[in-house]
Protein backbone atom coordinates (compact mmCIF):
# COMPACT_ATOMS: atom_id res chain seq x y z
CA UNK A 1 0.00 0.00 0.00
CA UNK A 2 1.18 3.55 -1.03
CA UNK A 3 1.50 6.49 1.84
CA UNK A 4 -0.84 9.38 0.30
CA UNK A 5 -0.03 11.86 3.02
CA UNK A 6 1.24 13.77 1.04
CA UNK A 7 -2.15 14.54 -0.55
CA UNK A 8 -2.35 16.30 2.96
CA UNK A 9 -0.33 18.71 2.92
CA UNK A 10 -1.08 22.01 3.38
CA UNK A 11 0.78 23.60 0.48
CA UNK A 12 -1.30 21.81 -2.27
CA UNK A 13 -4.69 22.98 -0.18
CA UNK A 14 -5.31 25.13 -3.28
CA UNK A 15 -4.92 22.28 -5.70
CA UNK A 16 -8.49 20.47 -6.87
CA UNK A 17 -8.99 17.11 -5.29
CA UNK A 18 -9.68 15.60 -8.54
CA UNK A 19 -6.10 16.65 -9.67
CA UNK A 20 -5.09 14.57 -6.47
CA UNK A 21 -6.44 11.87 -6.74
CA UNK A 22 -5.72 11.66 -10.50
CA UNK A 23 -1.44 12.20 -8.95
CA UNK A 24 -2.14 9.92 -6.49
CA UNK A 25 -3.06 7.48 -9.17
CA UNK A 26 -0.24 7.83 -11.34
CA UNK A 27 1.99 7.89 -8.68
CA UNK A 28 0.60 4.28 -8.27
CA UNK A 29 1.35 3.27 -11.69
CA UNK A 30 4.83 4.58 -11.95
CA UNK A 31 6.03 2.49 -9.20
CA UNK A 32 9.03 0.28 -10.58
CA UNK A 33 9.54 1.85 -13.46
CA UNK A 34 13.08 2.75 -14.73
CA UNK A 35 13.85 6.34 -15.52
CA UNK A 36 13.66 6.18 -19.21
CA UNK A 37 10.70 4.48 -18.60
CA UNK A 38 9.20 6.61 -16.63
CA UNK A 39 9.96 9.95 -18.76
CA UNK A 40 7.64 8.15 -21.68
CA UNK A 41 5.32 7.20 -19.16
CA UNK A 42 5.15 11.49 -17.87
CA UNK A 43 5.13 12.22 -21.39
CA UNK A 44 2.08 10.40 -22.69
CA UNK A 45 0.03 11.14 -19.18
CA UNK A 46 0.81 15.13 -19.85
CA UNK A 47 -0.10 14.68 -23.13
CA UNK A 48 -4.04 12.81 -22.08
CA UNK A 49 -4.70 15.22 -19.19
CA UNK A 50 -4.43 17.94 -21.61
CA UNK A 51 -6.48 16.29 -24.22
CA UNK A 52 -8.78 15.75 -21.27
CA UNK A 53 -8.51 19.90 -20.35
CA UNK A 54 -6.45 19.00 -16.89
CA UNK A 55 -3.63 21.10 -16.84
CA UNK A 56 -1.68 22.15 -13.98
CA UNK A 57 -0.27 26.00 -13.61
CA UNK A 58 2.93 26.56 -12.57
CA UNK A 59 2.48 27.35 -8.90
CA UNK A 60 0.59 23.78 -8.55
CA UNK A 61 3.31 22.46 -10.37
CA UNK A 62 6.12 23.63 -8.09
CA UNK A 63 3.89 23.05 -4.97
CA UNK A 64 3.57 19.37 -5.72
CA UNK A 65 7.10 18.87 -6.65
CA UNK A 66 8.39 20.32 -3.29
CA UNK A 67 6.04 18.36 -1.24
CA UNK A 68 7.43 15.18 -3.13
CA UNK A 69 10.67 16.12 -2.45
CA UNK A 70 9.87 16.24 1.51
CA UNK A 71 11.82 13.68 3.17
CA UNK A 72 13.68 12.61 0.64
CA UNK A 73 18.15 11.99 0.29
CA UNK A 74 19.74 14.52 -1.69
CA UNK A 75 20.88 11.94 -4.16
CA UNK A 76 16.41 11.27 -4.81
CA UNK A 77 16.10 15.22 -5.44
CA UNK A 78 18.85 14.96 -7.67
CA UNK A 79 17.02 12.84 -9.60
CA UNK A 80 13.60 14.70 -9.24
CA UNK A 81 15.41 17.19 -10.48
CA UNK A 82 16.48 15.82 -13.50
CA UNK A 83 13.61 14.25 -14.43
CA UNK A 84 12.01 18.30 -14.19
CA UNK A 85 14.39 19.03 -16.57
CA UNK A 86 14.27 16.65 -18.51
CA UNK A 87 10.56 16.94 -19.00
CA UNK A 88 10.73 20.66 -19.52
CA UNK A 89 12.93 19.83 -22.38
CA UNK A 90 10.86 17.65 -24.12
CA UNK A 91 8.21 20.15 -24.16
CA UNK A 92 9.94 22.28 -25.91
Amino acid sequence: MNDNSWMNNPALGGIDPAKLKMLSSLAEQAQGKSQSELLAFLMATMSQSQAGNMSFSPAETEAIINVMKIGKTPRQIQKIDRMCAMIRQARK
